[in-house]
């Protein structure tokens, strides 16, 4: 599944084979514990792989095993693909970074900003200024998310009906719901992780004139040979779709959204925040193209300074997500890391005590998923998996850092 036909040895990529097969049980372990029901984990260098490992069942009711061509919702990992898309506009000189959302989307403008009273009842003032194109990348537009429970606007986006996973309103329904809704904070001034990225997904319809997962799909999705990937499964490939499950802390994980009949056979709306089904394969070839500098097989989708500037930390005064971040899963779990445009960035790796490298790039999904990429290494690691929530097992997401790193050898 390489992008290179060479298949070269773990060692040839500079790694030791012994320390590499770590990471192969590590993601095994999960399954093999009950904690998952099923992983596959990839690890590769300069877009060649050095080690990829399936481990338990893609489908626990019918006893399917996780295969090569597995289809996985990746939930948030649908958030970078949306961003490069988005980044492509601004390469064109249709979108600027610096634009105001109102001007393609009008019903934001005079947002208003959430200062206290209650969800039934808020008191809000006018916001300072308008939301901007990069304050939807960087998530600090003062959106919500309705699968958080910090904040009275938390509350407000469920009670409109935005669950994450609800169905009902298309994807221009569902944004001008999020138009209507006050701000948790003045656009710019603090990270608040958000439906900021759905509403690029409609920024990009609207810029570049067709569905949204009609442009992703002739921008990202083809040239980079990413076939299997997309916002719906088709009854042809509901054999190799995953099911998803949920945790449980005493029981095994529980059926959450079985595989063939999924609810992704009919999704009501393309989000692009969190709405795809993909592969391995595909996902490998998504990051590939980005430590490429933008290319693949030479087929380029952003220039190599634009994939430079997406993963530099854009967050105010240049400060890091636990300085101005309102906290996503624990404290201090995004210590010495920023946010670029459309992933978190690893900042100062002793402060956040990872082993980690200064410009790393990340970020993961819902069902535990998760992937970095690392342009100083060239390394790039992807974990699959179907668990609700990624909170259930968050320190994989460190932990899996570290077997990769300490495998290299060169």
């Amino acid at each position: 599944m390489g992008c290179d036909p060479a298949t070269p040895s773990p060692t040839d990529l500079g790694f030791e084979p012994s320390r590499l097969q770590r990471v192969a049980d590590f993601a095994r372990a999960f399954v093999e514990d009950g904690r998952m029901v099923g992983t596959d984990v990839l690890v590769a260098r300069h877009g060649q792989v050095a080690l990829r490992s399936m481990a338990g069942l893609a489908n626990r009711e019918e006893v399917v095993p996780v295969a090569t061509d597995s289809l996985w919702r990746i939930f948030s990992m649908t958030k970078p693909i949306t961003s490069v898309t988005v980044m492509q506009l601004v390469e064109e000189g249709q979108v600027r970074l610096s634009d105001p959302l109102e001007r393609f989307l009008p019903a934001f403008a005079g947002q208003q900003v959430f200062v206290g009273g209650t969800a039934d009842a808020p008191e809000t003032v006018p916001a300072e200024r308008p939301i901007t194109i990069a304050d939807l990348l960087t998530h600090t537009a003062g959106l919500s998310y309705s699968i958080l429970t910090q904040h009275p606007v938390d509350e407000m986006y469920r009670k409109v009906g935005l669950g994450a996973l609800d169905l009902g309103c298309n994807l221009t329904e569902r944004i001008d719901l999020v138009a209507t809704l006050p701000l948790r904070h003045q656009p710019g001034t603090r990270w608040s992780y958000s439906m900021a990225t759905d509403v690029l997904g409609r920024v990009v319809e609207v810029v570049d004139g067709r569905p949204f997962a009609e442009a992703l799909q002739a921008r990202i999705l083809d040239p980079l040979g990413m076939l299997d990937t997309g916002f719906k499964v088709n009854d042809e490939s509901l054999r190799r779709m995953t099911s998803c499950y949920a945790f449980s802390s005493d029981e095994e994980p529980a059926l959450l959204d079985r595989g063939l009949s999924t609810a992704f056979r009919e999704p009501s709306w393309d989000s692009g925040g969190g709405g795809l089904v993909s592969t391995m394969a595909d996902y490998h070839r998504f990051c590939s193209a980005l430590l490429g500098g933008g290319a693949l097989g030479g087929r380029r989708v952003l220039g190599s300074r634009t994939v430079q500037l997406m993963t530099v930390n854009h967050l105010p005064d240049g400060r890091h997500l636990d300085e101005v971040g309102d906290d996503l899963y624990t404290p201090g779990f995004f210590s010495g890391c920023g946010f670029g445009l459309g992933f978190a960035t690893v900042e100062d790796p002793a402060q956040a005590r990872i082993l980690a490298t200064r410009g790393e790039a990340s970020w993961g999904g819902m069902a535990s998923t998760a992937f970095w990429i690392d342009p100083t290494e060239g390394i790039h690691t992807i974990f699959l998996a179907q668990l609700v929530p990624s909170s259930a097992h968050l320190s994989l997401r460190w932990d899996l850092r570290t077997l990769v790193n300490q495998a290299l050898v060169d």
